[in-house]
């Protein structure tokens, strides 16, 4: 047994040793992480924690650690060799995604939206390869909650399916025409996970579910003062225009809506006594369409319009809603400060943590994009905030990777790292290979940048 003596690092390294050859991980990577306490650069306790990382699996953490011995120390072959390694090991289980959600240009800036939205819009192939086959490690993490919000009746068949997968006889025998029942069953919950996505990015769960609400309450409000006949085909033809919108047939839903909208602004009030609300959201739903087909002009004076409406007659939701898309368009188009505007505007209408946390990081990733980077980590730690009262991973990961971003742009090295390594404690619990490995990339850059600055003020 080693005998300690207080702050010794070089015995807290050699225990850290002897643990992991016995197999004690728990304990290896505490007396690692002891070594480094007083001297984040000590080579052995550098190289012991890496190599604790990697035998527990966690290639992406395990190579933060071996580039930075490896930067301090480069004459050491065995951080050069543990480089190489877990590059390996990350490489062997990270596939090749279509589309990720954050990628390594200039500063790590999200996908667009519209890349994700057509994504989710795919066809789900029915023949399903072994590398695509869904399972519960290679599917992302979704709060149940969230996810019944976003699918709404449909959860209820995505359950069900699930439960099918745990049937293994079943899974294993085919329809008469050849097709396996299994691939028919990932088949039909790639969808409802492409619908889900779609509708999380299209607009958020906090909005959609509101507005939803309210608009059915006062459609129902509506008919009782109207023949029963015209509210009924009302409600069902936004029905379909929601539908068409949320499969990606963005063209046919936005005809449909039009020819509503004209079909409405031809009736009495007395026919349609809240058609100010419903042409409202007639215009929403065509300036979603015409953004996603990449009609910004068109998408702009829609979202403008539903926002007179709104303040036209005090309707504080439809306001909410129409500043939320007008500063949408403003961001796309590369209007930032105009998208900022836009949405401090919107602060004092947010209802949720969630819509505080989604808000609060547009507004943010703006002022980093207009390279004010004190504003964007402000605002950045206003979302990690927000999303930590709600308990949302996802957007707890997003709001840590701006704060780092932020960071990094005011040469805060350091607490960049610490929120980097956050934000891949959180990929890694959603189980977003894409995210996790652009992270890594990200936090060997930073890296590589305090170590830099480190040299310097050692040779000042």
């Amino acid at each position: 047994a080693l005998k300690l003596r207080a702050g010794d690092k070089h015995c807290l390294a050699a225990r850290s040793k002897c643990y992991l050859k016995l197999g004690d991980v728990e304990n290896a990577l505490k007396d690692a992480e002891a070594s480094l306490q007083n001297d984040k650069m000590f080579s052995k306790g550098l190289y012991q924690k890496a190599e604790t990382l990697y035998t527990m699996g966690d290639s992406e953490f395990a190579l933060v650690f071996y580039h930075r011995g490896h930067r301090l120390h480069p004459e050491l072959e065995k951080f050069r060799l543990g480089i190489e390694k877990s590059e390996e090991a990350i490489v062997n289980c990270i596939e090749s995604p279509s589309s990720v959600k954050l990628e390594n240009k200039e500063d790590l800036c999200f996908v667009s939206r519209q890349a994700e939205v057509r994504k989710a819009n795919e066809k789900p192939q029915i023949r399903l390869t072994k590398d695509q086959k869904w399972t519960s490690k290679q599917k992302p993490v979704r709060n149940p909650k969230t996810e019944r919000q976003l699918l709404g009746e449909l959860y209820a068949d995505k359950v069900y399916l699930e439960k099918l997968l745990k049937d293994k006889d079943l899974m294993e025998s085919s329809t008469k025409e050849g097709i396996k029942v299994a691939d028919l069953v990932l088949s039909g919950i790639s969808y409802l996970d492409a619908r889900s996505e779609f509708w999380q990015q299209q607009k958020p769960i906090y909005a959609r579910v509101r507005e939803r609400k309210l608009r059915q309450q006062r459609w129902i409000r509506g008919e009782k003062q109207k023949p029963a006949e015209l509210g009924r085909y009302i409600l069902r033809t936004m029905e379909d225009i929601d539908t068409l919108l949320a499969g990606g047939c963005l063209q046919e839903g936005c005809r449909k809506a039009e020819r509503l909208l004209k079909k409405i602004q031809e009736w009495s009030d007395e026919e349609v006594p809240n058609k100010n609300e419903l042409i409202g959201n007639l215009h929403s739903c065509v300036g979603n369409a015409r953004l996603g087909l990449g009609q910004t002009e068109a998408a702009l004076q829609s979202h403008n319009t539903d926002l007179e409406l709104g303040r036209q007659s005090t309707l504080p939701d439809a306001v909410s809603r129409a500043l939320e898309n007008v500063g949408t368009v403003y961001a796309r188009t590369g209007k930032f400060q105009q998208a900022i505007d836009t949405w401090e505007e919107k602060i004092p209408m947010a209802r949720s943590s969630l819509e505080k946390a989604w808000l609060f990081h547009e507004i943010g990733r703006c002022y980093l994009l207009l390279k004010k980077a004190e504003a964007a980590q402000s605002y950045g730690e206003k979302a990690l905030q927000a999303a930590d009262g709600e308990g949302d991973v996802e957007w707890q990961l997003h709001a840590s990777v701006l704060v780092a971003q932020a960071q990094v742009d005011r040469k805060e090295y350091w607490p960049a790292i610490l929120n980097f390594e956050k934000a891949l404690q959180k990929a890694k619990l959603l189980q977003d290979k894409a995210a996790q490995k652009a992270i890594v990339v990200a936090l060997n850059e930073v890296s590589k940048s305090y170590i830099e600055e480190l040299n310097k003020r050692r040779e000042e």
